[in-house]
């Protein structure tokens, strides 16, 4: 990539930006970290209506730490929501990382509902209405909201400078924050979790966006240090 070893920029929620740090750390990822959240996670504190409901969608673990915990079948995004949402007492299951996944995979469990999606006030998909259309009577709580966060100090002036950084970027709403802060003058490799991650940069300048293999934490820890290796 360069001479001059990257910065990776993570611009998760904190805790989760913690999290992936430890993450590339156990992958033996060397490279400086600079983390920046650009959303925060706010609990909206609504008081959930669960009578008559027999199972839940989750499509974050944003959800699932915004509401208690109950022994009902869980639908989740993916692996790592369906873990939390087990260790909150659920009866989870996993999709495959996004809102189309998680929409077949309810529908292909074919349960009788009421469903329950327990979402963020910024969500994709419609799920709700999708399942509630396609014979899977479903409606919606939003438990929690997303806000948009300024870039920190180190985070603009990291990406001011001339070095190459790492950018990981793990959903449509944190690209479009972090390319509405653009335009920046470093060299800035994006590393998305999903095609839809990367179509939200619309005409963002960057080096180049390399897209994990799956959509989950793991492959995006890989593509970071496959990425670093490649250089």
């Amino acid at each position: 990539m360069a001479d001059v070893t990257p910065t990776i920029l993570l611009t998760r929620p904190l805790a989760n930006a913690e999290g992936f740090a430890a993450h590339l750390r156990a992958l033996g990822v060397v490279a400086p970290i600079e983390i920046s959240p650009i959303v925060e996670i706010e609990p909206t504190g609504e008081d959930v209506d669960f009578a008559g409901v027999t199972g839940v969608v989750f499509s974050s673990r944003n959800a699932v730490a915004a509401v208690a915990g109950r022994s009902l079948p869980a639908w989740c995004v993916g692996a790592a929501t369906a873990r939390a949402a087990v260790a909150n007492g659920w009866q989870a299951v996993a999709a495959d990382g996004d809102a189309e996944a998680l929409y077949a995979r309810v529908l292909a469990d074919a349960p009788k509902g009421p469903l329950l999606h327990l979402r963020g006030e910024i969500s994709r998909g419609d799920v709700a209405t999708r399942l509630t259309e396609a014979g899977v009577p479903t409606r919606e709580a939003i438990v929690y909201r997303q806000l948009a966060q300024e870039l920190s100090a180190a985070a603009n002036s990291l990406l001011s400078g001339k070095s190459p950084v790492i950018v990981p970027l793990f959903s449509p709403y944190a690209a479009e924050v972090f390319a509405r802060q653009g335009p920046f003058c470093a060299p800035i490799h994006i590393v998305a979790m999903s095609e839809a991650v990367g179509d939200s940069l619309g005409d963002f300048h960057h080096e180049q966006t390399v897209l994990a293999c799956k959509k989950d934490a793991n492959a995006m820890a890989k593509a970071v240090a496959g990425l670093l290796d490649a250089g």
